[in-house]
């Protein structure tokens, strides 16, 4: 008799010689472009490298109790996370309400929902210059709006005061980015069976007792991944740090990664730029485990 020959087809893309084959090409691009530039950040970062010149010594943790001692690195934590907290309130709030509103039975909440989603399709500096333009002080669109209505318009002047500066680009971010919160809350809450709510307005449920007590619970999944996705955000911030402010006035807006930017570039000090980076990379580390434990016993207890 003769034997069958082995089954091919899907079996053999399974095959474990093949499998290593179609994995190695993304190793390989991991590898160069994420593993060894790390470990060259802690490599540079017990030396004094200025980014340009090869000739540097090594000069241990001093970096690092330069960075401590200066409180610039205390500093831009606690921009930073201010700014992170603004954006996550301010966009899940918004994103959230806009998401109840538009999952209900309204004409053109198409259109809505798109002109809502627009402001995330421009990118960072476009926005960043729209908004330098309409906080600014006595021309600005907002300034202009309180000439007309009898106010002093060049008082306004939100970028140029330390107190409000953090305030105004994180307001610019939360504008850009609740489209894409809104879109994520509006996935979450066409996942909720209308039996359920149905259920709820039969046993005498006004309508904010149906979004407390079945549509929340219900979509806690979805608030921690828009969570998540807001810390990240505002734990990377940058681009309206240095298109609006560039940092100032003072150090009001020097986030991490700003910072982080004008050690190395302004002020070429790589090694100086990699130690900011490893205490960073800890820092952001450690508060994205907090939020991922702290939001998943909650998403439990709902």
């Amino acid at each position: 008799m003769k034997k069958k020959k082995k089954s091919s087809g899907i079996l053999s893309l399974v095959f474990p010689r093949r499998m290593y084959l179609f994995v190695l090409p993304a190793l390989i691009l991991f590898l160069i472009f994420w593993v060894i530039p790390v470990f060259q950040l802690f490599y540079y970062s017990i030396t004094n490298f200025n980014g340009i010149d090869h000739n540097y010594d090594f000069v241990g943790f001093k970096n690092y109790l330069t960075l401590l001692k200066e409180g610039t690195l205390i500093n831009s934590i606690k921009n930073t996370l201010v700014y992170a907290i603004t954006i996550v309130i301010g966009s899940n709030l918004l994103g959230l309400v806009m998401a109840l509103l538009l999952n209900l039975k309204l004409r053109g909440k198409g259109f809505f929902r798109t002109a809502a989603y627009i402001p995330a399709l421009f990118s960072a500096i476009v926005v960043g210059f729209i908004w330098s333009y309409v906080y600014m002080p006595d021309s600005g669109m907002i300034a202009s709006i309180m000439n007309l209505i009898g106010l002093d318009g060049s008082s306004f002047n939100i970028l140029g005061n330390y107190k409000t500066a953090l305030f105004g680009i994180s307001t610019v971010d939360i504008w850009k980015g609740f489209g894409t919160t809104m879109i994520i809350y509006l996935a979450g809450l066409q996942t909720v069976d209308d039996s359920l709510i149905e259920a709820g307005k039969i046993d005498g449920c006004t309508e904010w007792q149906l979004i407390r007590k079945i549509k929340i619970p219900l979509i806690s999944a979805t608030i921690t991944i828009n969570m998540i996705l807001n810390v990240i955000a505002g734990l990377k911030a940058f681009d309206y740090s240095f298109i609006m402010t560039n940092g100032g006035p003072g150090k009001s807006t020097n986030t991490l990664m700003f910072t982080i930017y004008k050690i190395a570039f302004t002020d070429q000090m790589m090694g100086k730029a990699s130690a900011f980076s490893v205490v960073s990379f800890i820092v952001i580390i450690a508060i994205t485990i907090f939020m991922l434990v702290f939001l998943n016993k909650k998403e439990v207890e709902l």
